[in-house]
């Protein structure tokens, strides 16, 4: 026991000071918050929309805009433009509490959104948020960056947020995903179970639109189809900061910098 203790005060502390201190560093090959730049874009090509495989980029006013719901981050727009008129940024901060603040173009303003939760339900919910965890038939990506944040240096219990194996013993539910016909209705079961008043969080393409299986016969297309969502985190995977961000400014215990 002695030497279990000795061991365990070398190793130190191992939490990262986010958010008191800076973001971990992300690796150069992170793609964040895409920007768009208009004045950079050659008017109407629509090759970035014709590459796209999820139909995420629409063009408006002969300009591209992004829908970072269905966005896979694969940066094959950013590829097929010969003007760059978009590149992906190393912002993390994607979270967003109405799905059509997802969407980016060239008049959307910089910076993330404001997703803190209403009054009423902060004050409940402010201190302490228990989730059930939801895989409503993804591929085990954006199950594995949530389940990093249970982790040492990430410790998500510090700003009071907990999984819990029983939506009755949840104050809401974390769905990744696409929501296949198979977990349609347990879906639906498990929102059910949850007591009053209830969340819903959707993290990443899948739970937020369908991702790569968008449209087909198999899937819902997205968490919102089923049950009401009050916090949308976009990612393919989104990378745990993103969601550990999106979580803790929507309990408002983050100001976004």
């Amino acid at each position: 026991m002695f030497k279990i203790i000795l061991a365990r005060l070398r190793q130190g502390h191992h939490t990262m000071e986010y958010p008191d201190g800076p973001a971990p560093k992300l690796s150069d090959r992170f793609r964040g918050c895409p920007v768009v730049k208009a004045d950079a874009c050659c008017d109407g090509c629509a090759d970035c929309a014709g590459v796209c495989p999820t139909g995420a980029i629409v063009i408006k006013d002969n300009h591209p805009c992004i829908d970072m719901g269905k966005c896979l981050f694969c940066s094959e727009c950013a590829n097929a433009c010969g003007q760059q008129a978009i590149k992906y940024s190393d912002d993390y901060r994607l979270a967003a509490r109405r799905r059509e603040d997802l969407v980016v173009c060239n008049d959307k303003p910089a910076g993330p959104c404001d997703v803190e939760m209403e009054r009423d339900i902060k004050k409940l919910f402010g201190r302490s948020l228990k989730l059930r965890q939801v895989s409503a038939g993804g591929c085990n990506a954006c199950e594995a960056d949530t389940n990093v944040l249970n982790t040492l240096a990430w410790d998500l219990g510090r700003f009071g947020i907990q999984f819990v194996a029983s939506p009755r013993h949840a104050d809401g539910l974390l769905i990744t995903g696409p929501v296949t016909q198979n977990m349609h209705l347990a879906l639906k079961k498990t929102y059910d179970a949850l007591p009053q008043p209830k969340i819903v969080i959707a993290v990443g393409a899948c739970a937020i639109a369908g991702g790569p299986y968008i449209d087909h016969e198999q899937v819902k297309n997205g968490a919102d189809t089923v049950v009401p969502v009050d916090l949308y985190i976009p990612g393919c995977p989104p990378h745990p900061l993103t969601i550990l961000d999106g979580l803790i400014r929507f309990l408002g215990q983050k100001e976004a910098n």
